[in-house]
This record gives C-alpha cells, structure tokens and sequence, in this order.
C-alpha cells in the first residue's frame, strides 16, 4: 500500500468490513476464525504450505503491508489465534489498553490493532511473551 488512508472514511473504503472492524476499531475475531474459515490465514496457511507453522517467510500489517513478524517467531499457543514470541523490531508498538488490564499491540505505521501481547506465561520461547494476532489484521508472504 501506498499512501495511507487520511481519513475513517478512506480506510472503510479499501479494507473489506471485517478487517476494518479490527484493525480500525480495535475488534476482536473469533478464537479459531483463522484456521476454520476458508479464505482466512491460518486456514489458507494449512491448505497451501501443509502447516500453519511456516518456518520462513513474514507476516505483514493487513492494513500497510508493514513486515510485523518473521515466520519462525509464530509459535502453538493453543489460544484460538495466531501467535509469535516477538515481532519485527520497531514495527510494533505496546499501548495500554482501554481496559486497563492488557497492552494491546498495533503497527507502528499506520496505528492498526493488531491484538494483545502478554508477558511471563512460561511458554518455552526465547521472550517468554506471546503475541496473541488477529489472523485477519495479518498477512503471510513466502520466502523468496
């Protein structure tokens, strides 16, 4: 993507109503909407690279197609959504979320929700952080 939409209304205009609502007005989908709805990343992952666990390649900002994960940071949380133990360093910013309980996760370009990071759950990865991605705020692009 170019130029980044100025306005609500610009954004509304190029992202379908699904995407919009999370990465524009911070919604959540559904836990396991990615790996079960055809069309979705983790769905389409499986179905084209045999796993939803690529080992190469990255994961961009649905929004401004900002490189936000590389592929070998995406990890088994078992929690309903994509998960990775870091991100891109200074693609991603941690903001306080408006329940005051979580820190929501969104691009640093173009200010897109993205999810939530959580610290200290003793997952056995390198930051012992997961963040917890909406499928539909991502997507995947191969290794060359």
């Amino acid at each position: 993507m170019g130029d980044l939409p100025k306005t609500d209304e610009a954004w509304r205009a190029v992202l379908s109503p699904n995407v919009y609502a999370v990465l524009r007005k911070s919604a959540t989908e559904p836990p396991g909407y990615s790996e079960s709805t055809p069309g979705e990343l983790e769905y389409e992952l499986k179905k084209e690279q045999g796993t939803k666990y690529p080992k190469e390649g990255i994961f961009t900002c649905a929004g401004c197609g900002t490189p936000l994960y590389e592929a070998k940071t995406k990890f088994d949380s078992s929690c309903g959504w994509p998960a990775f133990y870091e991100g891109v360093s200074g693609a991603i910013k941690e903001v306080p979320d408006r329940d005051g309980r979580r820190v929501e996760i969104v691009c640093a370009k173009c200010d897109s929700h993205m999810g939530h990071v959580f610290k200290g759950e003793g997952f056995p990865t390198p930051t012992n952080e997961r963040h917890c991605v909406n499928g539909i705020a991502i997507k995947y692009v191969p290794a060359k």
